[in-house]
């Protein structure tokens, strides 16, 4: 199956997770999409296909003949869609030979260069975008339709030497809890790759260190009329303890190695009030700096407010760098193989977190490989069909490294 027609094929699985859900996976419409997946692994002659209670779903690419002794490489992408916006019934729209301008999604809504600049690097490439009213799944459909269209390729060269390989698709990264039950043991692998970048070229292996913090406010609803020195409005204080955030550490105003404090959620009454936020820095001193002020603000206030304020703080994942470094051949390789794909490499740090992280920590060292996916989460997702070719070779050009 052609690389295009396996994409278009994913994104019309609606895979939403659900981050109030108690079940795993989150919900079972994954399991759909996972299941599918591994029939086709097996239709395509991969073995060892498994799709265990939780919805990991794994297959083997056996090893060429004399290369049974390199290193098992694992290929690793999830099949969820982010809870930010509906990922059913997916219309995606094709640009053959993109010129660069204004891409007019829907009668009422156009993508515009002036809003996302980074759309004049991919003229000349075929785009394929949203309608505008829901989200495409490039994130991480198309990593998934990479990796078994690379696997596919393989299976029917058997010519290219490689090592065994082995592929893995998980549920529930969008609601952070992507590789919870997964059996890294049973996966196998010695080293493997996410392939959930976005722009042509990245390759990442520093990802935030990150951190939720949840605060609940008890306060004490008082008629108005007679509410001096006695009321204590949850809302207002919930707003106090925002306005101590420092204004310049939120996310539209960071980039690079920045961290930040991001409030993702805010309900209220007088009587009570919870506000959430994440905490991200990839550097491990400012990112326990970032914890012990927010604890601080919350005792100021508690003091303030006669312990109205109660805080849960839960660490979520660390930064992989400590983890690959360690291993120089996982990225030297990477680079090559994107070299050797026409591609340049890119390497930075990831402005959020992924599967690999979590996995790098659970013995699976795991950097991050571009897919060509773009504006994930939302209404102006789109991807680079040209840069997902790429990315498909890069992944065969590292099955083929690594037997060297």
């Amino acid at each position: 199956m052609e690389l295009k027609d396996r994409f278009l094929k994913y994104v019309s699985f609606d895979t939403q997770s659900d981050e109030n859900s108690q079940t795993y996976p989150s919900t079972d419409k994954q399991l759909v999409l996972l299941n599918h997946l591994a029939e086709e692994m097996r239709t395509l002659g991969m073995t060892d296909v498994t799709t265990d209670k939780y919805g990991y779903t794994m297959g083997t690419i056996p090893a060429t003949p004399g290369c049974e002794h390199a290193p098992v490489i694992g290929f690793i992408a999830h099949v969820d869609t982010a809870p930010d916006m509906s990922g059913a019934g997916v219309k995606p729209h094709i640009i053959e030979n993109y010129d660069g301008q204004d891409i007019q999604l829907n009668a009422s809504l156009t993508m515009r260069v002036e809003d996302f600049p980074e759309l004049s690097e991919f003229k000349g490439h075929t785009l394929i975008h949203t309608d505008g009213t829901t989200l495409l799944g490039a994130d991480d459909k198309a990593g998934v339709a990479e990796i078994m269209t690379a696997a596919e390729y393989l299976i029917a060269h058997p010519e290219i030497a490689h090592g065994k390989i082995r592929i893995g698709f998980t549920p529930d990264e969008e609601i952070g809890r992507g590789v919870d039950f997964f059996d890294v043991a049973a996966f196998g692998a010695d080293f493997a790759y996410t392939v959930d970048g976005g722009f042509e070229g990245e390759l990442e292996y520093e990802n935030f260190n990150a951190a939720s913090a949840k605060v609940h406010v008890q306060g004490r609803n008082v008629h108005p009329g007679y509410a001096k020195n006695k009321m204590i409005n949850a809302i207002e204080v919930a707003c106090e303890l925002n306005s101590l955030i420092p204004a310049t550490e939120r996310p539209q105003y960071t980039e690079g190695y920045e961290g930040f404090y991001h409030c993702v959620g805010f309900n209220g009454t007088v009587e009570t009030a919870d506000i959430a936020y994440i905490i991200r820095d990839h550097d491990a001193e400012r990112f326990e700096q970032k914890k012990v002020y927010m604890w601080s603000c919350v005792d100021l206030l508690n003091k303030k407010y006669g312990g109205a304020l109660t805080l849960t703080l839960k660490d979520q994942y660390y930064n992989m760098r400590k983890m690959v470094e360690p291993h120089p051949q996982l990225i030297e390789l990477a680079m090559k193989a994107m070299k050797d794909a026409g591609v340049v490499p890119v390497v930075r740090p990831i402005r959020g977190g992924t599967d690999g992280a979590r996995l790098s920590f659970m013995g699976l060292p795991c950097p991050n490989l571009f897919t060509g996916g773009m504006n994930f989460h939302g209404k102006f997702e789109y991807c680079s069909l040209t840069t997902m070719q790429r990315a498909m070779q890069v992944i065969v050009n590292l099955a083929e490294l690594w037997a060297k």
